[in-house]
């Protein structure tokens, strides 16, 4: 249940001002609320009079997409929902011939991403590895005037407690809501001294780096390995290129599985290169005495948004966001099994076979995310060998060869999942024990500056609030 915020009670004049209308609904949205906080402020500006040549909101227009599977031929798209991922290496790509014709597409660094259909006001800030990626015509583009206010400023108040509700606030329809560039052309933006704004800017600017150097961090170690063990190939699949798996015919079955897709050829390629290039030990005993199975099933008892008392409730789709929405439960009747220990490797493991579903994708929890709890959809995976360590283990489970090997192992109807047995099979290479702790390093470092990065955003966005409700007192 929402109530109004006591610091700013709705008044008399706002009943008025909505013809006495005494439901709660406008009241309680947000966007009225920050609205009359704004106008309080000495100084705002509207959106369009901040953006590049007054014209800097806008999206690319609707267009048909060619999706292509070759770098040499494609460049990395974002959809409305990929804006909010962490790692951004499985992106799908469209033809650069079709970007040629259409500009409008690429996205820049520093630029205010915006999603503008359907879950209209998830907000992100483009960081400068993306740079030149082509995004959805469903995603808003706003591009900061940098000689009237700085980028990562603009970015930090939209995405804020009082930018947000305003650019909801805007949108219309009724089963797929959409919000256009001249709904929130006169959002009022507040303007503060150069110094607080240029600190949040650089706030936000510091954490983009990091997020960069977080994706690098993991694609270099999942490259390490492979390198060291001999199997190049298998950091640039083409999987979609390689011939597809019609007609085959398999011997030796036994009562494990009668699944065709359990043998497929691309797959068994893969495996086989495994075992026959590089020492190797299964999954199923560098885990054995730790954890390889799916979570713990149970009841869901809603508590308040209060770290104290509850924990954030992590499902598989948001568990691949920067920043995950989950809903918060009861720590008291939460059982303690739905947390993850440091270096634990969680796999989505219930989905379908979609291209970009999550199913079958990895993540590492790591630092603040051990405080999270984890719903029993996913495959927890737990090293009891520690010169194994989790984090080894996730820089070889987030590799596409390995995505694609753990879709083979899939068992189900509708709903998929990975095969209990199959999956222990897995060969993970031994290598040595520098080079494993190398990689696990790696890992490890790129989480820590994935932790960093939360922070210098979760400041920036103090600093804004801070300034926005000292001076609306003044």
């Amino acid at each position: 249940m929402k109530i109004a915020s006591k610091d700013n009670p709705v008044r008399l004049a706002w009943l008025r001002e909505q013809g006495l209308r005494m439901d709660a609904a406008p009241y309680l949205s947000g966007a009225f609320e920050a609205r009359k906080l704004l106008e309080r402020l000495p100084v705002t500006e509207p959106l369009r009079e901040v953006t590049r040549g007054g014209n800097g909101i806008f999206h690319s227009g609707r267009l048909q997409r060619r999706w292509v599977t070759s770098p040499e031929h494609g460049i990395r798209f974002f959809s409305s929902t990929d804006i909010m991922e962490a790692d951004f290496s499985s992106l799908p790509m469209v033809s650069k011939t079709l970007v040629a014709q259409y500009p409008r597409l690429l996205i820049r660094a520093g630029w205010t991403l915006i999603t503008r259909s359907g879950n209209v006001g998830r907000i992100a800030y483009a960081r400068p590895d993306i740079d030149g990626y082509a995004c959805s015509e469903d995603v808003m583009r706003v591009v900061a005037d940098p000689k009237r206010i700085p980028s990562g400023y603009l970015n930090t108040f939209l995405r804020s407690r009082f930018g947000v509700p305003i650019v909801t606030s805007q949108a219309y329809g009724a089963i797929i809501r959409h919000i256009e560039p001249p709904h929130i052309a006169d959002l009022p933006v507040p303007r503060f001294e150069s110094e607080v704004e240029q600190e949040i800017h650089e706030l936000m600017e510091a954490a983009a780096e990091l997020r960069s150097e977080f994706q690098a961090s993991l694609v270099g170690a999942t490259e390490d390995l492979f390198k060291t063990a001999g199997l190049e190939e298998l950091i640039d699949l083409r999987w979609h290129e390689s011939k597809r798996d019609l007609g085959f015919a398999q011997r030796g079955l036994t009562h494990t599985t009668l699944r065709a897709l359990n043998f497929q050829p691309r797959a068994q390629r893969i495996l086989q290169r495994l075992r026959d290039e590089t020492e190797c030990v299964t999954l199923g005993e560098i885990c054995k005495g730790g954890q390889l199975s799916r979570g713990l099933r149970f009841t869901r008892v809603d508590g308040g948004a209060e770290p104290t008392y509850s924990y954030q409730l992590v499902g598989q789709r948001q568990a691949f966001w920067l920043r995950p929405e989950g809903r918060w439960i009861s720590k008291g009747k939460t059982p303690s099994e739905v947390l993850a220990e440091d270096g634990t490797v969680l796999v989505a493991a219930r989905g379908t076979l979609g291209e970009n579903e999550v199913y079958c994708r990895a993540i590492y929890v790591g630092g603040e995310w051990t405080s999270k709890a984890y719903s029993e959809d996913f495959l927890r995976i737990r090293s009891a060998d520690s010169s194994f360590p989790g984090a080894y283990l996730f820089a070889l489970l987030r590799s596409e060869a390995m995505f694609r090997v753990l879709r083979s192992m899939s068992t189900g109807g509708k709903q998929q999942d990975i095969h209990e047995a199959l999956r222990a099979q897995i060969p993970v290479p031994v290598l040595t024990a520098p080079d494993r702790e190398r990689i696990a390093e790696t890992i490890r470092a790129a989480y820590r500056k994935r932790d960093e990065a939360d922070k210098r955003e979760d400041k920036a966005l103090e600093l804004l609030e801070q300034a926005v409700l000292e001076h609306s007192a003044g």
